[in-house]
């Protein structure tokens, strides 16, 4: 088992691995195989090319800004957003700012197809909305229709969790994210983990072989 997120140490930050605790996987005997994965194409220059955005925007490019910097490093020019139709707003000014650098845009909607949720076996009870139509959300066809437009770099604009996961799967280009959907919090979901041994704390650590929850 894994516990990178509860350590102490971070040895893999440094040179010297000897006092790594028990588990680390940077301890592990075919640990060295993992830069085999970097020697050929296209991963070679994704990894290169990100690691040169990391050292020249770090703490001065936001990430719209580093998307451009690493499209162009990378040698990008057609550029795809997959977003939600709740982030229609932001999605057009993003594809605005894109092309205003020099970028070519094509950006798909979550509800293209218009596929009804029933399609799913979703009941109308079950629904956002009963009584209505709703179509559902298709990442599958946000994938096929970048993929048909040739794009070189996919950017995901607030898909819905598990949507993220199946336009991940389904992107025939790489993938990068510009933000992710909370509609509780903003669409800045880290405030929940900042927040989780405070105002959060009843909603995320619930109680447990029948101990309150602490205040």
């Amino acid at each position: 088992m894994y516990a990178c997120a509860s350590c102490r140490k971070l040895s893999c930050d440094t040179e010297d691995l000897t006092d790594a605790p028990a588990g680390c996987p940077s301890t592990e005997p075919d640990v060295a195989d993992d830069l085999a994965a970097y020697l050929s194409e296209p991963d070679r220059t994704l990894a290169h090319q990100a690691a040169l955005v990391e050292a020249s925007g770090y703490c001065r490019l936001t990430r719209v800004q580093e998307i451009m910097d690493f499209a162009r490093r990378c040698g990008y020019e057609r550029l795809g957003i997959a977003f939600c139709i709740g982030l229609r707003r932001e999605a057009e000014v993003f594809a605005r700012i894109l092309r205003a650098n020099g970028f070519t845009v094509d950006s798909v909607v979550c509800k293209n197809g218009s596929h009804p949720k029933e399609s799913l076996g979703i009941a109308d009870n079950e629904k956002i909305e009963p009584g209505t139509f709703e179509p559902m959300c298709n990442p599958i066809g946000q994938a096929r229709r970048l993929e048909k437009a040739e794009t070189q770099l996919n950017v995901m604009l607030g898909l819905c969790v598990g949507h993220d996961s199946l336009f991940l799967r389904h992107s025939h280009a790489p993938v990068t994210v510009l933000a992710v959907k909370d509609r509780v919090l903003g669409h800045n979901p880290l405030a929940a983990v900042y927040t989780a041994d405070g105002y959060y704390k009843k909603k995320l650590f619930p109680a447990q072989d029948g101990q309150p929850e602490t205040a």
